[in-house]
């Protein structure tokens, strides 16, 4: 409601209509036939019938039975949904009969005696003529009068029969739906009449409201005698109450998962925005970067003692962040953990400065920028793929006395922060190793490609990243100069194209992130950031 305040607007015309009593039977078949005997009693008086059924099967087997005792009549559901507002604007006419479902023609204003446009219209149709064209809205005009004159007959005839009679054949789930086809009744203070006909072989009787079935089985009457009792249509009502409040608990359960979901799309979305609006990402690059070092460090020299240190993992790990990481024999001679951390991150900085000087400031922001947002990109495919799977096992937690919505909660939020971090450290490994190369510009189309694709097979790092890297390096110089096609005489200026310096990795050998684990089973993993 945005906070407004709910006002219920009144009917036009006060609402006339006799909602009667439900007639409950102990029998589908039995029910089916008193059906049948009030349409034809109805429509022997010309009172026009709109007959409601909750499936496609019900209308069709309904539809059989009127054909065998020759009442004519139409069929409306979704097998004739090109017919269907045709079919109900004229269920009002003298003498007809509509079998529709209760999801059929809602909203569609049926006229008592007919619509004279809809006849209109199909008259044309057979003509045919287009109502578009002089011609066509000419003619349209002339039949909607010859047509205004019956109808107008035939709704006085319709009023004083009682107006439409709409005869539903079952009680959906959901109040609203029974409520929607009584209210194709009764329209603009029209008079008319509405009854249901149960039995308690309905799939809402026999799951929901057994306490009345238990009530009728105990009166010792025949199939074909209908029970019309006020406690039985009140708990029918109890029925869709609780149906209804069960269908708004399941609404407001899946509320609380698509939350976190919303949660994280919106640090996503904004982090994209960001990007794109061209945010400067050298700090940022820079916060990744001391915190893959202060990462590898704590993972391989936790100890207060140096020579416990894992100098020689600590060294491929840091290999893995950036081209020669810092060598074994200038980690053996720190002693400290500060020594360490001024060692390493002050070489982390140098290659990152190299590497900023080699490609100038801009190239090296678009850089940034380019690799951040593929890998943003691929990273939210994978964690929604993720927490999918997730979300179909999560109410098995309910077994182990824990709450699932709290569990989801819990572990969407743990996921999400490892791809965050998983980001991070790949977006460092990927800045770190871009380098220039030289190309001739004739063929800069052709041969940029060429290197993306071996970016991409060299790195560890998801598949995509390599040919968004040389895409703004190759445009920011290419933009520097002017179309060199023009004048074939002109000598050949190169090219800068960014590229990566990472080795091919095999999918048995260890992975360069130096997680100790088979690049396979690590970074070349399918679907793995």
């Amino acid at each position: 409601t945005y906070g407004l305040h709910v006002v219920g607007v009144p009917t036009h015309r006060p609402m006339i209509r006799g909602d009667r009593a439900d007639l409950i039977y102990k029998t589908e078949d039995a029910k089916f036939a008193a059906c049948v005997d009030d349409i034809i009693e109805r429509n022997g008086s010309g009172q026009p019938v709109l007959v409601g059924t909750v499936s496609v099967e019900k209308s069709e087997k309904l539809s059989r039975l009127l054909d065998k005792q020759g009442v004519a009549h139409e069929v409306l559901n979704a097998k004739q949904h090109h017919r269907e507002a045709e079919i109900v604007t004229q269920a009002g006419r003298l003498g007809s009969v509509t079998v529709a479902t209760n999801m059929a023609g809602r909203g569609v204003d049926i006229l008592l005696g007919g619509n004279p446009e809809g006849l209109a219209r199909r008259d044309l149709r057979s003509e045919s003529l287009d109502s578009e064209t002089p011609e066509g809205a000419r003619r349209l005009a002339e039949l909607t009068a010859k047509h205004q004159a019956a109808t107008d007959a035939e709704r006085d005839e319709v009023l004083e029969l009682g107006g439409l009679y709409v005869l539903g054949t079952e009680r959906h789930e959901s109040r609203r739906i029974d409520n929607q086809l009584r209210g194709r009744s009764g329209r603009q203070g029209d008079p008319g009449e509405s009854r249901f006909y149960l039995s308690l072989e309905d799939e809402l009787m026999s799951r929901f409201a057994t306490g009345a079935m238990n009530w009728v089985m105990d009166k010792a009457l025949p199939e074909d005698v209908p029970i019309e009792a006020g406690m039985v249509t009140k708990a029918i009502e109890r029925a869709q109450n609780t149906v209804e409040q069960r269908n708004a608990e399941t609404r407001k359960n899946v509320l609380k998962y698509d939350e976190v979901m919303n949660e994280q799309r919106k640090v996503i979305y904004q982090r994209r925005s960001q990007i794109l609006d061209g945010t400067d990402l050298r700090s940022e690059a820079l916060e990744h970067l001391e915190a893959a070092v202060a990462s590898a460090i704590a993972t391989h020299c936790e100890s207060e003692h140096a020579e416990e240190w894992d100098r020689e993992g600590l060294a491929t790990e840091l290999a893995g962040l950036w081209p020669g990481g810092v060598e074994t024999t200038r980690l053996e001679a720190v002693a400290t953990h500060d020594e360490l951390y001024e060692v390493v991150n002050r070489a982390a900085l140098d290659h990152y400065g190299e590497r900023e000087e080699q490609l100038s400031e801009d190239v090296m922001r678009q850089v940034e920028r380019q690799v951040m947002l593929r890998l943003i990109d691929q990273r939210w495919r994978s964690h929604l793929r993720e927490m999918d799977l997730l979300r179909e096992g999560i109410h098995l937690r309910a077994m182990g006395q824990k709450d699932p919505a709290t569990e989801w909660q819990r572990e969407g939020f743990e996921m999400f922060g490892q791809m965050m971090d998983g980001i991070a450290l790949d977006f460092v490994r990927y800045v770190m190793h871009v380098q220039l190369a030289e190309q001739a510009p004739e063929d800069d189309a052709r041969l940029v490609g060429v290197t993306a694709g071996k970016s991409e097979a060299a790195s560890p790092a998801p598949a995509g990243v390599g040919a968004s890297a040389v895409q703004p390096a190759a445009a920011a110089a290419a933009s520097s100069g002017t179309n060199r096609a023009a004048v074939p005489n002109r000598p050949r200026n190169r090219v800068p194209v960014v590229k990566s310096e990472l080795e091919k990795v095999g999918r048995n050998e260890p992975c360069p992130c130096g997680s100790g684990k088979k690049y396979k089973m690590c970074h070349g993993r399918p679907g793995a950031g």
